[in-house]
């Protein structure tokens, strides 16, 4: 069974009920949702939740809720590891054993239904435990600036801060959207981010981190221009 795992609690602080919060003309959860069913991989696609309002929004919109989240798994301590595994668990007890599970985040708006699919075809074609999406950095990171409490600045990294951005590595990072890999990765706590991973690149036009008011807006700017593009 392929397993589509969607965390969503009700305690976000810094954009309070983010989960379900309207954007670009339905609630944030419904982008992911939609993407997941769209991409016509997953058997089931879940949303993982102690919220009754949060589940209700979910199923409003083609997901199902089939156990309510413990509440020791939804506080802001909570990693997303323990979260997964407890649907994985859960679904062997009580319906069926997952083999594929992907963990898509619900606020992921700017995810294809492509991007679940291609990123799949990735696991099955390297044997890789996860795969996940990521980008690359805007700047080099080599070159970045510290300063301390006093306001004094001073290059992260002396020895790059003179060099040429051409001449420095590129930089990846997490995407934060979604996370695919077999049930037995997920179990075994296989490190996400080791050996045993690769990355799904998407363009960074596409990733915006999406927990600040500041981040709500930039990514309503870049999605309804997106939107706005002929097809």
């Amino acid at each position: 069974m392929r397993l589509c795992v969607i965390p969503a609690r009700g305690g976000s602080k810094r954009i309070p009920r983010k989960n379900i919060k309207p954007f670009c003309g339905k609630p944030m959860i419904a982008w992911s949702i939609e993407a997941a069913r769209s991409s016509g991989l997953f058997d089931q696609v879940i949303v993982s939740t102690e919220d009754p309002e949060i589940a209700a929004v979910a199923v409003a919109y083609g997901a199902s809720a089939p156990f309510v989240r413990p509440l020791s798994l939804a506080d802001d301590q909570a990693g997303t590891g323990v979260v997964v595994t407890h649907a994985i668990r859960w679904f062997a007890e009580n319906r069926e054993a997952a083999s594929l599970v992907c963990c898509l985040y619900a606020t992921a708006p700017f995810v294809r239904p492509s991007d679940l699919l291609d990123a799949s075809g990735v696991l099955n074609d390297t044997a890789s435990a996860f795969v996940f999406s990521a980008t690359t950095f805007g700047f080099p990171i080599l070159r970045a600036i510290a300063y301390d409490e006093a306001g004094a600045l001073g290059p992260m990294f002396p020895e790059h801060i003179g060099k040429r951005s051409q001449d420095l590595p590129e930089a990846f990072h997490d995407a934060g959207q979604f996370y695919i890999g077999s049930a037995q990765a997920w179990l075994e706590n296989v490190p996400m981010f080791g050996p045993r991973s690769r990355m799904y690149l998407l363009p960074r036009h596409r990733v915006q981190d999406i927990d600040t008011p500041e981040d709500w807006e930039r990514a309503e700017w870049l999605f309804r221009a997106m939107q706005a593009q002929p097809a």
